[in-house]
């Protein structure tokens, strides 16, 4: 006789979901486990649905959580506590709100100190100061007034919110004033640009870690004032490598790059963001010949390994210096050197190679990237237009919108630019009108300088004039030179004569250019040739 397969105990049960979920990497797999805990009954099991709950935010799927969730009529904090954090770690901070606030008329789940933090930041994160108020009454009718993580997570949505009487006050109630305390309180001075307030609680402040020092000398950096922020720094009685990293990165946002060189050879121990310091220092205010020797010294060094943001800012270096030899030879140090699905990296690439007239290995890049983003396809759009391939940037166009991604100006810009390559006017003022009704981007002079260009190109210079005379904005010298140089070509005087008027205003050196137009044309202006 047969025998009948006995069930595990329930215990053995529970361990292998726990274990399974902790092991769970794809969405198949979450799939397959959610169907097990619902077939065996242990969608309310309390210590089994919390930890699936956080399966499903590290793969964001929050739906599958709120399925699960819905399953269980009393959810305890813990459950709770698991979706809002959920829901916060992938940005949706409003469904926080909305469920702290069902959570609250619950019977079964009071907020706890894990609760109210996360909350409070989605308050912040979505400028829902109202709720955030609302919140601070809860903290104080639940008995949570005096715990000082709670507290310090008021002060911080007060402050981030700019007001920073409110934060203030929540500190100068504070019964224990922790250093974490003192630390947000001045950064939210800092951040509310009160530099007077932040270095006299600074001073005021009962004890001082590295990260407290830390903080001050970037609230200096971070309005310019790199005399107060160097004296502070020299007054640390103890620096780690994030303290000599900040003072250099401060001399690089402020342009003393002089300095930034000395203050590298002082660092005891560099890593990849000391070194980026100075490499980003040098390319922020156009030194890319710098860039590449700094990138070749941190080769040669060979302590430190270049990262993702190294290997961006010098690829950035090579398209800007035609570089195209060194270029190539960053791109296979990358994909050596697991970079090569890199989205950050890839832009760089296609950037690269578009500016250096290598358009094909700039598509060959695109198309292996398994990861796409707006960048990359504004980059790619953008070299292909550039390049003359209008049909093929056009096309991209396309596929980029059937792929979900959301076009910005800067798409726009590519895509005009390969309407006027390609002469099409209709298209491009089709482009133009639905870039401004169906996605809400309001042109700016980019945008309008590039359907000046188109319509003058194709000999529409009055419908030009036209739409340079409504256009918001005063128009710059590249438009009033896109109609001077059409008019050139088409032989219009009068349309060269108002272009040139503007353009003498705008750019003093214009006799040069005008010089240029008699020698092709030879039109008279006024009665006069140019040069006269």
């Amino acid at each position: 006789m047969a025998k009948i397969a006995q069930e595990p105990p329930h215990w053995i049960l529970e361990e292998t979901f726990i274990s399974l979920i902790q092991s769970c990497k794809t969405l198949k797999h979450l799939l397959q486990i959610q169907t097990q805990i619902f077939t065996r009954g242990f969608d309310q099991n309390q210590y089994i649905t919390p930890r699936f709950t956080t399966a499903c935010v590290q793969l964001k799927q929050m739906g599958i959580a709120q399925k699960l969730f819905d399953r269980n009529p009393d959810p305890n904090t813990a459950l709770w506590n698991s979706m809002i954090k959920g829901y916060a770690e992938n940005g949706f901070y409003k469904k926080v709100i909305l469920s702290f606030s069902q959570m609250k008329n619950m019977s079964f789940s009071a907020p706890n100190c894990y609760t109210f933090p996360i909350v409070l930041k989605s308050c912040l994160k979505c400028n829902a100061l109202r709720e955030g108020a609302e919140v601070h009454c809860i903290v104080i009718k639940s008995g949570f007034k005096g715990n000082p993580f709670v507290e310090t997570s008021l002060m911080e949505m007060y402050s981030g919110c700019r007001l920073i009487g409110a934060a203030y006050r929540v500190f100068n109630e504070m019964v224990d004033r922790n250093i974490v305390a003192w630390t947000s309180m001045i950064n939210g001075f800092i951040f509310c640009h009160d530099l007077v307030k932040a270095r006299c609680l600074f001073d005021l402040a009962p004890q001082r870690d590295i990260v407290l020092w830390n903080t001050m000398v970037s609230g200096y950096i971070g309005v310019g004032d790199m005399v107060e922020a160097r004296k502070l720094f020299d007054q640390m009685p103890k620096k780690d490598v994030m303290s000599w990293n900040t003072i250099l990165q401060g001399y690089a946002i402020n342009g003393d790059v002089e300095a930034c060189e000395r203050l590298f050879e002082e660092i005891p121990e560099k890593n990849a963001f000391s070194w980026n310091g100075l490499i980003g220092g040098y390319a922020r205010y156009g030194f890319f010949l710098e860039v590449l020797d700094a990138f070749k010294m941190m080769l040669i060094d060979g302590n430190v390994l270049p990262n993702d943001v190294t290997l961006v800012t010098v690829l950035t270096a090579c398209a800007r210096l035609g570089a195209l030899d060194l270029g190539k030879w960053v791109h296979v140090y990358a994909e050596n050197n697991g970079y090569k699905g890199n989205v950050y990296v890839g832009n760089a690439l296609i950037d690269l190679y578009a500016k250096c007239g290598m358009i094909k290995d700039a598509v060959d890049v695109f198309k292996s990237m398994s990861k796409k983003d707006l960048i990359s396809w504004n980059t790619i759009i953008g070299g292909l237009a550039m390049h003359g391939r209008g049909a093929d940037a056009l096309d991209l166009f396309c596929q980029m919108k059937n792929s979900g991604v959301i076009p910005d100006g800067i798409t726009f810009i590519g895509v005009l630019c390969a309407c006027t390559h390609m002469g099409l006017v209709e298209d491009g003022l089709s482009y133009f009108q639905s870039m401004v009704e169906d996605y809400s981007i309001e042109p700016q002079i980019e945008q309008y300088g590039c359907m000046v260009d188109l319509l003058a190109r194709t000999g529409l210079l009055l419908q030009a004039l036209d739409f340079v005379k409504k256009m918001p904005m005063e128009a710059d010298a590249v438009i009033w030179a896109a109609l001077l140089g059409a008019s050139r070509v088409y032989r219009n005087v009068e349309v060269a004569e108002l272009a040139l008027e503007q353009l003498d205003k705008l750019e003093p050196k214009i006799l040069l250019i005008l010089s240029h137009l008699q020698t092709y044309t030879g039109i008279l202006v006024g009665g006069k040739t140019w040069q006269d």
